[in-house]
């Protein structure tokens, strides 16, 4: 299933995305794909719809939203792809490297990103996610992982590299700015998908390919990474967890290179969909 939030942000309705393309309102069915949807076996619920088609019709160009509803936590993983780690002068992680962007960062596909005040080194990062389908802690091993995820989505980990880095080291803050987090434009569940690690990834600006990868070469496979995960946090259903990225960011660019008002971002996963968004001034 390709599941999908359409509407004007913060009135989104849940959809599911049919053979043709079309988007169907399953507003009737479920009330969102939060938390509580997951934790509940919603996922089940819809599967067992006996006819889909039927489903009443969205509206024509409607503006998508984040596929998963406001999550409760948003995990990321550092520096989990080597040829990544090695553009930016970094040794390769011996574990994976967490930390959490605020939920508050979440963004339709489509929608603008805005350049935060005061912010020079605004950058890019292509990346895998994977929404969490019930609550998980302590998990006995990466194979028991493989039972917790509800599906996989497209997500772009934008960050400003001076707040991230420059500014007493504490990542977060570099990764929280409002509009930070595009997901979407669906997430598909595991069926659908097939190997994960075997998914090509890509992003451009303005048009110029800027990053070409895929997710065979990630250091730490995401059954792996939400097993890790769970040894130290109480996952809950819903909660999103975005996986690294690719080589090519500003960053490491000669000379890097930042985004600007004006510039558009374009990015993909096989898969996954992809993303189009202006970048604007906040």
């Amino acid at each position: 299933m390709k599941l999908v939030r359409f509407g004007p942000r913060g009135e989104e309705r849940p959809g599911i995305v049919v053979a043709d393309g079309a988007i169907k309102d399953c507003s009737a069915l479920v009330s969102d794909y939060d938390h509580a949807f997951f934790a509940a076996g919603g996922l089940d619920r819809l599967r067992a719809i006996a006819d889909v088609g039927a489903l009443p019709d969205a509206p024509a160009g409607v503006r998508l939203g984040a596929p998963v509803a406001r999550p409760r936590n948003v995990f990321a993983i550092g520096l989990n792809y080597a040829d990544h780690a090695r553009e930016t002068g970094a040794a390769i992680p011996a574990e994976p490297i967490l930390f959490m962007k605020a939920t508050t960062a979440v963004n339709g596909p489509h929608d603008p990103i805005r350049i935060p005040h005061g912010s020079t080194k605004t950058d890019w990062e292509v990346e895998l996610g994977l929404v969490l389908g019930r609550d998980a802690h302590a998990l006995g091993s990466p194979a028991e992982a493989r039972g917790v995820v509800a599906g996989f989505l497209l997500a772009n980990d934008v960050s400003e590299r001076a707040f991230q880095l420059e500014r007493g080291g504490q990542w977060s803050k570099g990764k929280s700015c409002p509009t930070f987090l595009p997901l979407g434009p669906w997430l598909v569940t595991p069926d659908e998908i097939g190997d994960p690690q075997a998914l090509g990834l890509w992003l451009d600006v303005n048009g110029r390919r800027r990053q070409t990868g895929s997710t065979a070469t990630m250091i730490f496979d995401v059954w792996t990474i939400v097993h890790y995960v769970s040894q130290f946090i109480q996952l809950e259903a819903g909660d999103v967890i975005i996986t690294g990225t690719p080589p090519g960011v500003g960053m490491a660019r000669t000379p890097p290179e930042f985004l600007r008002p004006g510039d558009v971002v374009e990015l993909g996963i096989d898969g996954l969909g992809r993303q189009r968004s202006v970048c604007e001034q906040a």
